[in-house]
């Protein structure tokens, strides 16, 4: 189990009493409330108000908290997600019921998140459900590229992700993280490829956290997995609708799994194959090597010191290599 992270505020049962008040007036009340398990950035609880209704309360980091560049406000940038992608009716994400300076009340969706539900589930219904609304979730554009408000952007995605990497890599710098490979050497590979990004036209909204552990489901009659929820929508960005398609075949290529459940979802919500070219292939492999990148140097911003902390570098260690020689061979044979 992960060490508790730092940027994670202790509550306790008057804090959260406190919030629903100034949330929902001064008569409200809390009938139940218990944190949630299962993420490393905020503070989690499900709250049940005296009036019945049931919540989920997320509590930002303390505004001393040490953070990496784009984590700033990620309680709004969640908030605003769930009302995009409400108001659309693309997916099943929480309702905002109160969103505070640092705090965000939502509806509660029933459910169990993938990784919680019996080892005899087969999560392949869930996943599938998950890449339809995701591709329904993809229609909704922006008006820029990368994150919202003073975070790293471009009027072209190739100057937004290529902005993203630089600021990841500062990162790398402040937190003394030393990468499997030289961060010169991750700029310029990023930075070689960095036109195959131009193919993008059109700044799509994209979820980026959709490991199973953020996908709610329920088990039918039938004994299949149906998507419940999508939650965890903090970290979202408008970009290049494939970055959506490395988080769900988390440490593995997806583009090696063509009947990936997500992906036979997506497919099937858009009627458009997946045809892995080489654009498709290198812009895949930056787009793991970014998500490598943030699940290394977030080891000490998480406080993983010790035996937690060594496995994860032992394990994306070879993996970031990998995807960094990959683009060096590709470098070669365009030569």
């Amino acid at each position: 189990m992960a060490p508790p992270s730092p940027t994670q505020r202790r509550l306790t049962p008057h804090d959260v009493a406190k919030l629903v008040r100034i949330s929902f007036g001064p008569q409200a009340e809390v009938a139940d409330a218990a944190p949630l398990t299962g993420g490393g950035f905020a503070a989690v609880w499900r709250v049940r108000l005296a009036d019945g209704r049931d919540s989920v309360l997320k509590v930002g980091p303390a505004p001393d908290a040490r953070l990496l560049s784009y984590e700033k406000d990620l309680i709004a940038a969640e908030a605003s997600y769930f009302r995009l992608v409400r108001q659309a009716g693309a997916a099943p994400v929480p309702e905002v019921l109160h969103h505070g300076q640092h705090w965000l009340f939502t509806g509660y969706l029933d459910g169990t998140a993938l990784p919680a539900l019996p080892t005899t589930a087969d999560g392949a219904g869930a996943r599938h459900d998950a890449g339809a609304a995701v591709a329904r979730i993809h229609r909704l554009t922006g008006d820029r590229y990368g994150y919202t408000g003073d975070r790293a952007h471009g009027a072209t995605w190739r100057q937004a992700f290529t902005a993203i990497i630089d600021d990841l890599l500062g990162d790398a710098t402040a937190w003394n993280v030393t990468l499997p490979v030289p961060t010169d050497h991750v700029r310029d590979v990023v930075g070689r490829h960095a036109p195959v990004l131009d193919v993008v036209e059109r700044p799509a909204l994209l979820h980026f956290d959709l490991w199973d552990g953020n996908l709610l489901a329920a088990i039918d009659a039938a004994g299949a997995t149906r998507l419940t929820g999508l939650v965890d929508g903090e970290r979202h960005l408008y970009g290049d609708v494939l970055l959506d398609l490395v988080s769900p075949c988390l440490l593995r290529r997806i583009e090696d799994e063509p009947e990936h459940p997500f992906l036979r979802g997506y497919v099937a919500e858009t009627g458009v194959p997946f045809v892995v070219d080489e654009t498709v292939r290198r812009r895949l492999t930056l787009y793991r090597l970014h998500l490598y990148l943030i699940m290394l140097i977030e080891i000490p911003s998480r406080g993983m010191a010790g035996p937690y902390g060594d496995a994860r570098r032992a394990r994306l260690g070879p993996l970031f290599e990998s995807e960094v020689a990959a683009l060096d061979r590709a470098s070669v044979v365009d030569a």
